[in-house]
């Protein structure tokens, strides 16, 4: 069995006297012993049969076989550190992972900007986002396979924060005939065309996004799929507001207006499956998503009440 020829002690002792400038300075900052630091690099040096340092005047200058060992040791006493800061985390109970679904029509950047506030405070927790939709996202709360779940309507029995009242939009193509209509006195006539859907993510899915009189329909994965198809002149479809606000803007989309249905509107609500055993990077989360949505609602419709 391998043994090494040098310890981590010795690899931090060579970066103090090259981060500080010198021996005096590094044993000032790790108070220790000038001679002990002078013997603990020396020492290295022979055991790796190298030069590392060169000492000019009363400076330690690397050598450049030095440079390329320094490199490496950093990366080497980085992964110890991250790995007793891992220890000391489960310890007190802090998850190493934790797992967020979220509801296809949830605005990701909303999401980010949430996620990108707690990396600084996460202490190396990794996250996983799942995309689902209807029958998916309750799925995975019921069986509790996720921590934190951004979703419509939740499952009987689930408490449920608010979060916002997202608006669809009915879309086509400029070019499609649905475009030169107007407004629709009906819904009859849409259910003469093809019609988008997006498809349940559930194991036994019972639904799909959208209004399905139609009897033509093709059914895709997500809203940016739905969108290439739309940009082609094929369909009409159901889209979040936030999705294709600039291509209405540019034309690029029209926006279909039906007598008494110009709009749909859903209730995204925050759930915390397993709220009896809920660790502290989770609350920390779900705090922060609360507080960023709540900053971000500008992006959005305002907080509405729901009873669930």
């Amino acid at each position: 069995m391998h043994r090494p020829k040098s310890t981590l002690e010795q690899w931090r002792i060579l970066q103090a006297v090259v981060d500080y400038g010198g021996y005096a300075q590094a044993a000032e900052q790790l108070n220790k012993s000038q001679s002990s630091l002078n013997h603990a690099v020396a020492k290295l040096q022979y055991q790796l049969g190298i030069q590392l340092l060169e000492v000019r005047g009363r400076k330690a200058y690397l050598t450049e076989q030095g440079e390329v060992l320094l490199r490496r040791s950093r990366h080497l006493t980085q992964t110890v550190n991250e790995l007793e800061q891992l220890a000391s985390n489960l310890e007190q109970g802090w998850e190493p992972s934790l797992v967020i679904a979220r509801e296809l029509v949830y605005p990701m950047d909303i999401l980010t900007d949430a996620l990108a506030k707690f990396l600084p405070e996460s202490r190396g927790t990794r996250i996983t986002v799942v995309d689902t939709v209807i029958n998916g996202t309750n799925e995975l709360i019921v069986n509790n396979e996720v921590d934190l779940a951004i979703c419509g309507m939740p499952p009987k029995g689930y408490i449920a924060e608010p979060l916002c009242d997202l608006e669809f939009y009915l879309v086509c193509h400029p070019q499609h005939p649905l475009a030169e209509v107007g407004e629709l006195e009906d819904d009859h006539e849409l259910a003469q065309h093809l019609q988008l859907v997006i498809k349940d993510t559930g194991v036994n899915p019972t639904q799909e996004i959208g209004w399905l009189k139609a009897e033509q329909r093709w059914t895709v994965s997500n809203f940016h799929e739905a969108k290439v198809i739309l940009s082609k002149g094929i369909g009409f479809c159901w889209v979040p507001r936030h999705l294709v606000e600039d291509e209405i803007k540019t034309g690029k989309l029209v926006r279909l207006k039906v007598k008494g249905a110009s709009t749909r509107r859903i209730v995204l609500t925050l759930v915390v499956p397993q709220r009896d055993n809920q660790g502290p990077a989770c609350k920390l989360l779900e705090s922060i998503i609360l507080e960023q949505h709540a900053q971000s609602s500008s992006e959005l419709t305002p907080y509405m009440l729901v009873e669930l």
